[in-house]
């Protein structure tokens, strides 16, 4: 009998399911949040797991954007809205990756810990821009809450990676290392037929 924890999601509605597994593991961490905090961790978990989104468009092509990057992108931003979109995205790619992958994390230079840091601060800078922006002056307890209990929220996608099958993605991250650091053409046929199709330049540089 397949234990429907860890079973494939092939629901329609994945919204659902993430928010069903989401308040249960945060039952289980005893951790609380803001109605409006989990809807924004449930949409990030079902956006994010459809592999591509977690990938950028860069000079070098489809690539997994180390933060440094997303923080030279938000420090460059022509407006306030666009470094607030960019601190935004450093903050959701650190706390996905993080959650759900931090032991593969622990094996690389730039650690959990790392990621913890950077993501905590870029919700944080998030909430102190939209105290100067009135459109958004309503998400400010959102990211100030995703700032506040970011370790906590690496315990909680944690917590639902251990409770479905999303840990099955981290083969995308090690094909990708793999190609990374030694151009493998399998492991780049086998990411090209997962839907994605990253630069042979960005061989030359090292991982995030």
């Amino acid at each position: 009998m397949t234990n429907p924890d860890s079973a494939v999601i092939v629901s329609a509605n994945v919204r659902e399911y993430f928010h069903d597994q989401v308040d249960a593991a945060l039952t289980k961490q005893a951790v609380k949040l803001d109605d409006t905090t989990m809807v924004y961790v449930v949409g990030l978990l079902t956006t994010y797991t459809q592999t591509p989104a977690l990938f950028d468009e860069t000079d070098d092509g489809l690539d997994i954007k180390p933060l440094a990057m997303h923080y030279a992108d938000a420090l460059n931003a022509a407006s306030s809205a666009e470094r607030s979109a960019a601190l935004r995205r450093l903050g959701d790619v650190a706390l996905f990756i993080s959650g759900l992958f931090a032991d593969s994390l622990n094996r690389k230079l730039n650690d959990v810990d790392y990621y913890i840091a950077m993501g905590g601060t870029a919700y944080s800078y998030v909430h102190d821009l939209a105290l100067a922006r009135p459109a958004e002056r309503n998400m400010r307890s959102l990211f100030a809450e995703l700032a506040e209990k970011f370790t906590d929220l690496v315990d909680v996608l944690g917590e639902v990676g251990d409770r479905s099958n999303l840990r099955s993605n981290s083969d995308v991250l090690r094909l990708y290392d793999l190609w990374l650091k030694t151009g493998s053409t399998r492991a780049f046929d086998r990411l090209q037929r997962l839907g994605l199709n990253p630069s042979l330049h960005a061989t030359s540089r090292t991982t995030h």
